[in-house]
């Protein structure tokens, strides 16, 4: 069977709608915590990382010196391993990042249920897709642009790596274990928590199946 290795930075953090798909798929499924009191987990008998969201900022440096560095170096041993990268949110910065690319501050922070477009015949869906960023990417050479809305570059490809702003393994359940340690990032950019929570629980079966048809996009990518 073959097995993916969910990467966490926070303990409300889980693989989701998007473990749910990869399960779908007959993938066993894996979750280690990255931050500066664990260990970095090994790759060994792993076919597919999928790197997670954070509070944290890729840029930071404090950050690096305490526990991002070594997920750099995971990424780098994954690639050296020829280990395809699904990357969500900070994982997508982190992939960005690593392969050269620029991530900045956003002036136009996005946080709720979104609509993109699908761009180079990327074939990803339009969504919505919930969003709770601060950041924004500029691709670095050898990427190809899959996704984006007026704000945000939301998908791209590099390698057989995908990355994706959007959270696409949100549903109802998991967002309301965010806002119970950490609401007020919403509150402060004007988002009510009540009514994200709401719309949440609406979108979820729909969620549900965009996140099958994107780990398809994703394996079907990371297999040519």
């Amino acid at each position: 069977m073959p097995r993916a290795l969910f990467l966490r930075h926070h303990t409300e953090d889980r693989p989701g709608l998007i473990g749910v798909a990869f399960e779908g798929r007959g993938y066993e499924l894996d979750v280690a915590m990255m931050d500066e009191f664990n260990p970095t987990p090994s790759l060994d008998n792993v076919d597919v990382l999928v790197i997670l969201g954070s509070k944290s900022a890729v840029y930071d440096i404090d950050v690096e010196a305490a526990w991002f560095g070594r997920e750099l170096g995971l990424i780098a041993d994954a690639v050296q391993r020829d280990i395809p990268i699904f990357g969500i949110c900070f994982g997508a910065q982190a992939l960005c990042q690593f392969h050269g690319g620029v991530v900045e501050p956003s002036s136009e922070p996005e946080i709720g249920w979104y609509e993109v477009e699908a761009l180079n015949g990327s074939r990803i869906s339009s969504g919505p897709w919930f969003e709770f960023h601060f950041d924004r990417c500029t691709l670095p050479e050898g990427a190809e642009l899959w996704a984006s809305t007026p704000r945000a570059i939301q998908a791209f490809a590099i390698g057989r790596n995908v990355g994706v702003q959007f959270h696409p393994e949100i549903d109802d359940v998991q967002l309301r274990e965010w806002f119970s340690t950490g609401e007020e990032y919403a509150r402060e950019f004007g988002a009510d928590p009540d009514e994200l929570l709401a719309q949440t629980a609406n979108e979820t079966p729909a969620a549900r199946n965009r996140a099958v048809v994107l780990v398809d996009l994703f394996l079907d990518h990371s297999s040519r």
